[in-house]
This record gives C-alpha cells, sequence and structure tokens, in this order.
C-alpha cells in the first residue's frame, strides 16, 4: 500500500470520527436509564416498535441515556432475550435423485 493511500484512509478515519456524538458525563441524570432499562428496552424492542408506529408516546429506545451502558444493555436484550433469541432449527435431508445416463455420443458411421 502506497503512503499516498495510507495518508487518505488515516484522513478519512479522522474526518469520520470527528462526527461521532460524545456526551459530558456532567449532562447525564444519575436517575437517566442505565444497564437494566436498557435490558428491558431491548427485550420488549418488537412490541414497542408496533405500537410506536400508532402513537407518538411510546418509543423503542430512551433518550437520554447513561450511554455504554445502556447500549449495551439494548444490544443484550435485542440480540440475546428478544428477538435474537428465537432459537431456529435447520432441518437438512440428503436427497439421492437417480438419473438414467442418457447416451450423447454420435452413432458410428457405418462403412460400407
Amino acid at each position: 500500500m502506497s503512503s499516498g493511500r495510507i495518508a487518505a484512509v488515516a484522513g478519512a478515519a479522522t474526518l469520520l470520527g470527528a462526527c461521532a456524538a460524545t456526551q459530558s458525563a456532567a449532562a447525564v441524570a444519575p436517575s437517566a436509564p442505565g444497564f437494566w432499562l436498557g435490558l428491558w428496552h431491548g427485550f420488549i424492542f418488537p412490541i414497542a416498535w408496533i405500537v410506536s408506529l400508532f402513537t407518538d408516546k411510546v418509543a423503542i429506545y430512551a433518550v437520554p441515556n447513561s450511554g455504554g451502558w445502556y447500549d449495551f444493555g439494548y444490544f443484550l436484550g435485542v440480540v440475546v432475550f428478544g428477538v435474537g433469541a428465537r432459537k431456529t432449527q435447520t432441518i437438512t435431508r440428503d436427497r439421492i435423485v437417480h438419473v438414467p445416463i442418457k447416451d450423447v455420443t454420435p452413432p458410428k458411421a457405418s462403412q460400407e
């Protein structure tokens, strides 16, 4: 990889990193939803999403929240305990299909 390409990738990564939203720790209220409410909100996500389509009083994500711990709980709630926790069973069958072999060789010319 050339040094110009490395510099371009590093510059793009820096610009994208500058767009990341941050929040001051002092801006989070002590009563803001944390890990446990994030876990609960992730678990009830499917129901909350359907209800949120019909009313403005229900949201699927609490804002403001405590940040990373709320997000981690929400993720676990959705993926591990909620929608992503559906136990799926894959059944595979090995089926052998017998197909008669068709002779595709041209017929031999008769020698007369």
